[in-house]
């Protein structure tokens, strides 16, 4: 089985990543598991692939292995695309997830049901060698809750409706289904899968 470098410190994310990938004949695992260290990524992008890309170029610089990276965010209408890149650092880098829900909440405060839509983007930049670089990305539409639902998922996932449900009260098939990293994971599988087959 092939191993890739997933660059991210998120264990849910991983886990997730490894899930979709696995079926392809490939193991997500750290950098850290292969004995690399990576540093942090400054996100200096204006969108979610240059973020994606910054963190696949530096991991892959270090570990010289396959290497995935995603960037990924909430994009809320009536706030004009916020958070968006700066979901991870809503309300500060280092505040948990409740209290960016409940910001984000009092910013909508008020904002009526038909204007609560909103997006989920994840942009994935695959690095296979120096010369083989896949790029995707996946969306899932949906709108922002009144409160908090639902005991899974991470991140906005129980503020996050779609069709009426939170994607903290889905089962992860379900939410591998229809999230935006799901959509773009099954982008990525079908150009690794062509990758493949001509390696």
């Amino acid at each position: 089985m092939r191993e890739f470098i997933i660059a991210t410190n998120n264990e849910k994310k991983l886990i997730e990543l490894d899930r979709i990938l696995n079926p392809l004949g490939i193991r997500a695992v750290t950098a850290k598991s292969k004995g690399i260290s990576l540093d942090d990524v400054e996100e200096t992008g204006s969108t979610f692939m240059e973020n994606a890309r910054l963190k696949a170029k530096a991991a892959y610089e270090k570990s010289h292995l396959p290497v995935i990276a995603d960037d990924s965010g909430l994009c809320v209408d009536a706030l004009d695309g916020r958070p968006g890149i700066y979901s991870a650092r809503y309300g500060g880098h280092d505040s948990p997830y409740q209290k960016k829900i409940e910001m984000l909440l009092c910013e909508l405060e008020g904002v009526a049901e038909e204007r609560r839509g909103a997006h989920f983007t994840c942009a994935v930049c695959c690095i296979l060698s120096e010369d083989e670089v896949i790029e995707v990305e996946g969306y899932c539409y949906g709108s922002i809750a009144t409160e908090p639902s639902g005991d899974g998922g991470f991140g906005y996932d129980p503020i996050f409706l779609a069709d009426g449900r939170s994607f903290a009260s889905l089962s992860d098939e379900e939410k591998d289904q229809r999230s935006h990293r799901g959509n773009a994971l099954r982008a990525l599988k079908e150009k690794l899968e062509e990758y493949l087959k001509k390696d």
